[in-house]
């Protein structure tokens, strides 16, 4: 079996069979179809033939190109499972990715916007149309929530408890947790489903929450540029939907929320990439530590 046969015989085996998401499945088919174009290149189109150098090679190759350290750490986990998958099937006999370690990710801290920028941003002017005041509970749905944008773009009407101040929303790995909402959020989600949603939607039937003027579900391209447009107008450049998630959590424990309760909202299975927000801003732990511990001011 040949390079290409067998990759989609992974892809396969990943939707059929490990039940990953539809993204999951995109985003490693363009991996391993860039992996193997690479392949080709170098005359390899036998999976017994691939050698550990080529892979490092095609990895440094990612590196040198200027791929994100979490695109170039997507494709190293792509590869691997495909080999791992191969040897499994008896495609190959051959396993160089083995003992591939993948590569370093540097830590850095995640943009964050201040709590003026954020009000500068959420209380803008909307006109008084259904698109822009879809917009509005975009931009408060993400920052009150702290949603993924594909989450966002995932929701469902019936998806919605607004008397209950609850979303269920489905994340990485189709995984469901309950998300609260309140507040603006929750004011401006409940006014976009009443009166301006209908006039998206039109005949059309469709489950969506948030959707575009043909009444389709709107994509994470339509979000990613409605964020950036209205930044631009609250004078915040390049505003990405990821950013007002980061403020969410970095708000939220500013505020006093507990770490735990942050995790579960954002849906991180491991608290330590929860953690990484402690990082951002200190102060509110030093002056909470002051004000709580019985021994805090003696010297």
């Amino acid at each position: 079996m040949d390079l290409a046969r067998a990759k989609r015989e992974y892809l396969d085996y990943l939707a059929i069979e490990r039940g990953s998401s539809s993204n999951t499945v995109e985003a490693y088919g363009r991996d391993l179809d860039r992996y193997l174009a690479y392949l080709g290149d170098a005359g390899i189109g036998n999976p017994d033939d691939v050698t550990r150098p080529l892979i490092e090679g095609h990895i440094a190759a990612l590196v040198d190109v200027g791929l994100a350290p979490a695109s170039v750490e997507r494709a190293v986990s792509a590869i691997k499972g495909f080999h791992r998958f191969m040897v499994a099937e008896q495609i190959c006999s051959v396993h160089p990715t083995a003992d591939l370690p993948l590569p370093a990710k540097p830590k850095h801290l995640p943009d964050v916007l201040s709590i003026e920028q954020t009000q500068a941003l959420l209380d803008q002017t909307f006109r008084e149309t259904a698109a822009d005041q879809r917009d509005r509970a975009i931009l408060e749905v993400l920052y009150g929530c702290g949603l993924r944008v594909s989450e966002l773009c995932g929701l469902d009407v019936r998806e919605v408890y607004l008397d209950d101040e609850m979303l269920r929303v489905f994340g990485k790995g189709s995984k469901e947790r309950l998300v609260p909402i309140m507040g603006s959020a929750a004011a401006a989600l409940g006014d976009y489903l009443v009166r301006w949603r209908p006039q998206l939607v039109g005949k059309h039937l469709s489950s969506a929450v948030f959707l575009n003027t043909r009444g389709g579900r709107i994509s994470r391209q339509s979000v990613h540029a409605i964020c950036e447009k209205y930044g631009r107008l609250a004078g915040i450049e390049g505003l990405h939907p990821h950013t007002l998630r980061h403020s969410f959590a970095t708000h939220m424990l500013e505020g006093g929320a507990d770490l735990r309760i942050v995790q579960e909202a954002l849906g991180h299975a491991n608290i330590a990439t929860t953690q990484l927000y402690t990082h951002i801003d200190r102060s509110h732990v030093r002056m909470a530590y002051l004000s709580a511990h019985p021994r805090a001011r003696i010297s």
